[in-house]
């Protein structure tokens, strides 16, 4: 069980980026397994908002095309999606506790972090240093050669 971050969707998306072959074969292998991988809510929107975004993609998608990819995946039978359950409140509080310095853009991680952690996912595909800095999660980046099997705990970098 892993969960795919938006920078994974989003280079699987854009042809024109460099990483787009190696995203889209990882997205497909996932949809053809029998393995449970899982994205948040969250993921997607924020998918929708960077790929419709002019001054971030050199060719914006249309929503529509945007949506249209993440149907896509949500018509794999083994892709679900993660949400809050009735313990959401004491988990946010615990993670708060164990990395108090959260704050700005990681807050949006946080919440994944914290949906991760509340529905017992430990494993995350996504080149965003940042969830490094939760030490209960398995970081993996499969765009970076170094970073490609180390855990979180291992190291604490800051994104570039």
């Amino acid at each position: 069980m892993f969960v795919v971050d938006t920078n994974i969707l989003i280079y699987a998306a854009n042809r024109d980026a460099p990483e787009n072959a190696r995203c889209g074969r990882l997205i497909e292998s996932w949809r053809a397994q029998q393995k449970a991988w899982y994205v948040t809510w969250g993921i997607a929107y924020e998918f929708l908002r960077v790929t419709t975004h002019p001054r971030v993609l050199q060719r914006p998608f249309t929503l529509g095309q945007s949506w249209q990819f993440l149907e896509a995946l949500f018509a794999s039978s083994n892709l679900q999606v993660l949400a809050e359950t009735d313990r959401h409140r004491q988990v946010v509080a615990e993670i708060l506790a164990e990395v108090p310095d959260i704050s700005g853009n990681l807050v949006f991680d946080a919440h994944t972090a914290i949906l991760m952690r509340e529905n017992g996912v430990k494993t995350i595909y996504t080149h965003d240093l940042d969830f490094r800095r939760f030490p209960f999660l398995d970081v993996l980046d499969p765009i970076s050669e170094e970073g490609a099997t180390r855990p979180a705990k291992q190291s604490r970098s800051r994104r570039d």
